[in-house]
């Protein structure tokens, strides 16, 4: 059974925007991600600790929007995210 997706937006103290997501990613949910990254201008933090899955429907949309992301990943991401080259894009904590 898939894990729903919960995003929950926030501010760094800095005042850096910062995008919380918490369950798995693919291809069901990955438009309510795309909306939520779109909606919110200029660097990013996009938290992803809290996401067990994250398949190429959910790459594609951290693609496109690479430029401006810095990543947050749990150790069971970091393979998709490095094989992908994301990492390569963008800065991954």
């Amino acid at each position: 059974m898939t894990t729903p997706l919960t995003l929950t937006p926030g501010r760094r103290p800095d005042g850096t925007a910062v995008l919380t997501a918490v369950g798995e990613i693919d291809m069901s949910n990955t438009h309510s991600l795309a909306a939520a990254l779109d909606g919110t201008p200029g660097p990013l933090v996009l938290d992803l600790t809290g996401v067990e899955y994250l398949d190429s429907a959910g790459l594609s949309v951290l693609f496109s929007h690479a430029d401006r992301l810095e990543l947050l990943a749990n150790p069971l991401l970091t393979p998709v995210l490095s094989i992908s080259g994301l990492t390569d894009l963008t800065t991954r904590h």
